[in-house]
């Protein structure tokens, strides 16, 4: 009996099929953390609700990273992208995200989210100024913006509440815009698990004494809605989705991977909707295809060689 080996071409389709559901997959999950993160708040305080996911996450990520890479001790100048991403991007921008959730959908949430790639690239060029701003950037670090303002659109029956919810998730957006940059600045050369575990050991004490002098209650009287959307934060949105996104990154690469933002409000709406009730508004979904144009037009350069890429190894 002749035993057929597998050819080279059918397992470079095998594993593009594998990444791609990779890719849906940590949409759906990081997308439904959203209405988790929700439910959660109906029993916990923001900061405290952060609080409590950093210090079971950063446990995860941090084995993770012991675990899988060689140098995952840091030192030096390791500390100073550590501390950066540890306050900007796992306690402020979290405090932040919670607490304007308490005020907006889980779609307008990621929708402000998914805007961080284009904030992102606007802070590089101020903190990277040789890097000149051409017409076309500008125009889509404008419409990145303007998707926003579309989404905070108030609804006339909550006017300050809804455009107040907007406002804390786009801050929660800016502080992970800054502490991109600086970690890029800084260039440390630790892999992703270990700067993102460390980081939450940084910022998870960070939100614990945040929410103390927030004046949020300590004690919590831990519901059954309450502990599901929790461990669905912790094990699943957390440990697994940050693992799928460090398997993903490898392969893919920063670029490819941040898209991945721009399908995160489409499982974030789904699932509000079917199991909070929460409505999906039409200024939600013009805003979310502005926020992607301007993303497209900031990353142009970058979409075309990737895509030009693709279509020659195909």
């Amino acid at each position: 009996m002749k035993i057929v080996l597998p050819t080279a071409s059918f397992r470079i389709r095998v594993t593009r099929y594998r990444t791609v559901a990779g890719f849906v997959l940590l949409g759906t999950v990081w997308g439904t953390s959203f209405p988790a993160a929700k439910a959660g708040l109906a029993v916990l305080p923001p900061a405290l609700l952060a609080a409590f996911r950093f210090d079971a996450v950063a446990v995860l990520v941090l084995g993770y990273a012991a675990l899988s890479d060689a140098r995952w001790r840091p030192g030096g100048r390791d500390w100073l992208a550590i501390v950066a991403a540890g306050v900007c991007i796992v306690a402020v921008h979290h405090a932040l995200l919670f607490a304007g959730q308490q005020y907006v959908t889980s779609a307008v949430a990621a929708v402000v989210v998914s805007s961080i790639p284009v904030l992102t690239a606007g802070a590089s060029r101020v903190a990277f100024p040789t890097d000149r701003l051409d017409p076309a950037t500008v125009t889509g670090l404008f419409l990145g913006l303007a998707g926003v303002a579309v989404v905070a659109r108030p609804s006339p029956n909550d006017v300050d509440a809804s455009a107040f919810g907007v406002a804390l998730v786009f801050g929660s957006a800016l502080a992970w815009a800054v502490g991109a940059v600086a970690v890029e600045r800084v260039r440390t050369d630790l892999s992703a698990p270990a700067l993102q575990g460390w980081a939450m050991v940084v910022g998870a004490p960070l939100l614990h004494a945040a929410s103390v002098a927030l004046g949020e209650p300590q004690t919590v009287a831990w519901s059954s809605r309450a502990l599901v959307a929790m461990a669905y934060l912790v094990v699943v949105a957390g440990g697994a989705g940050y693992l799928l996104y460090f398997s993903l990154l490898d392969r893919l690469g920063s670029l490819e991977i941040n898209l991945v933002n721009y399908l995160v409000p489409v499982f974030a709406a789904l699932a509000g909707w079917l199991a909070l009730g929460e409505p999906l508004s039409l200024a939600t979904v013009v805003g979310f295809g502005v926020v992607f144009a301007g993303f497209g037009l900031v990353k142009r350069k970058a979409l075309r060689d990737v895509l030009r890429a693709r279509t020659t190894a195909s």
